[in-house]
């Protein structure tokens, strides 16, 4: 009998594959990292033949290191980047172009025309989204505007799109099955959240053929995303059973299955999710309305979300364009060797910026700066600049939800550095919680494929398997957090209306 189930995780920055056991423990993996392009200020792209072959790669390297037969793997699901658009060929598989990433700003001129002619509201009732860059829709819009003969082929039904999911999926099946699920393609602001399916008026509104869509399959159900080929990495076929974005499969890993639970990942970006259970919340205070999660045929479980662009891709950017380190993990002890920032703000509005604000006119800051501020200072800072946009999200959540929150559940890469979630718990002054297994992600993609096969019997089995790794409780009192938010509020209205 299999007794393995195995998650793709397709990042911002990395992929990885992961064997997970009935017990929800790591048997093995295998990541490598994926060039980020910059062809010009505020474009992110990624290529998606090099993530495709990467898949292949960490699928084999696993294998191989783990000595499994593919005969051993139940199931397989998939978790990834959302928003990012990929545009192919039907016939040959081949990308028009590179993928366009959720970072990415230019199709801030697509969002204001949109705007301009009064389609936010249609967008924000029935997709639940502003508009905004940030999604996947006008990076369609874009694509077929501006690379050559991609509207005219698109018309003619030669041309595909979808997130990366639906990118991987149909390489994962040989060109056979071109499917998402609604967690993706509710970041597209093309899907409309009662019904879980295209809808017309949005499509019309971005001129987007519907022809060129994935079909929107539930997030885990038996074989419903086909199976593997047997030419592909696998050399089996396996079922694909599970679907998640990136976030919402971390919130099915951290067992947020009850309204009113919460989590907080920590990865590239920083995505607060809040299970607001069967009902559909719209905010009122900047946050996205999307699906969490739907299992099988049963109702759909949504949730209010507050995305921010820039979290570890600000100490990348510490690394990799100021030089200020050499790794992420140096940040620790080099921002515990001051007491503070020395009054010394950085605002990472790199890309706009995202939750509660959606100010895509934003660009970075470092303000406050003496002749005292030292590079420890600044380091400190960027680790800072992650608990106050935190803490920004918690806010609107709270007004929102009507419920204040007692405890984060928080979980990604960034997780294993104590200092900055001590920072966290005092910048909020609310419990902040690591799980033992910090990659959710990938666990959720898991457990949505697992539960498909009957590998885990229900939902409250995967709440059972949940385990503490270590909380921390705020050491700062109510002043203190109150100065600091308040220089941060200061901070944050000096990267407005910077960009034309």
């Amino acid at each position: 009998m299999p007794q393995l189930i195995g998650a793709i995780d397709s990042g911002t920055t990395s992929t990885r594959f992961m064997l997970f056991d009935q017990n929800g423990a790591v048997v093995g993996f295998d990541q490598q990292e994926h060039e980020q392009i910059f062809p010009r200020s505020g474009w992110v792209e990624h290529d998606p033949l090099e993530i495709w072959q990467q898949t292949q790669d960490v699928i084999r390297a696993t294998l191989s290191k783990c000595n499994v037969h593919p005969s051993q793997i139940a199931a397989i699901g998939i978790t990834n980047q959302r928003e990012t658009a990929v545009m192919w060929d039907r016939r040959t598989g081949v990308p028009v172009c590179n993928a366009i990433v959720w970072q990415d700003t230019r199709t801030d001129r697509i969002c204001r025309r949109l705007e301009e002619a009064g389609h936010a509201s249609t967008v924000r009732q029935k997709a639940g989204l502003p508009l905004a860059t940030y999604f996947t829709g006008p990076k369609f819009r874009w694509i077929l505007e501006n690379v050559d003969g991609a509207q005219e082929k698109a018309d003619a039904g030669e041309l595909i799109c979808g997130t990366v999911d639906s990118w991987l999926i149909w390489q994962l099946t040989g060109g056979g099955v071109h499917v998402t699920d609604p967690t993706n393609a509710s970041r597209t602001m093309l899907m409309d959240l009662e019904t879980l399916a295209w809808d017309a008026e949005l499509l019309d509104i971005l001129d987007i053929p519907c022809s060129m869509l994935p079909e929107i399959r539930p997030s885990s159900a038996p074989a419903f995303y086909g199976k593997t080929a047997p030419d592909g990495p696998f050399a089996a076929e396996i079922p694909i059973c599970g679907n998640l974005g990136d976030q919402q499969a971390a919130t099915v890993g951290q067992t947020c299955f009850s309204p009113g639970e919460a989590k907080n990942t920590y990865g590239t970006g920083c995505f607060m999710i809040l299970n607001t259970g069967k009902e559909i919340v719209h905010s009122r205070n900047g946050l996205l309305t999307t699906v969490c999660y739907q299992m099988g045929e049963s109702a759909p479980v949504y949730a209010l979300e507050g995305s921010i662009a820039m979290a570890g891709a600000t100490v990348q950017w510490l690394r990799d364009e100021l030089q200020l380190i050499s790794s992420a993990a140096e940040t620790e002890e080099i921002a515990q060797s001051v007491a503070d920032s020395g009054g010394c703000y950085l605002v990472p509005a790199f890309s706009g910026l995202f939750a509660p604000h959606w100010r895509s006119d934003a660009r970075g800051v470092i303000v406050g700066l003496t002749r005292y501020v030292n590079r420890a200072h600044i380091v400190r800072a960027a680790l800072e600049s992650i608990c106050y946009q935190t803490r920004e999200v918690l806010e609107a959540m709270n007004a929102d939800s009507g419920v204040p929150l007692r405890q984060l559940k928080v979980d990604g890469g960034a997780t294993v550095n104590d200092l900055l979630m001590q920072m966290q718990a005092d910048i909020v002054g609310t419990e902040v919680i690591r799980p033992r297994i910090a990659e959710t992600t990938s666990l959720g993609a898991a457990y949505a494929a697992g539960l498909a096969v009957g590998f885990w019997p229900d939902l409250e089995s995967l709440r059972r398997q949940w385990r503490v790794d270590k909380v921390w409780q705020p050491q700062s009192d109510e002043s203190e957090r109150a100065q600091g938010y308040a220089g941060w509020q200061k901070a944050v209205e000096r990267t407005l209306g910077w960009a034309e």
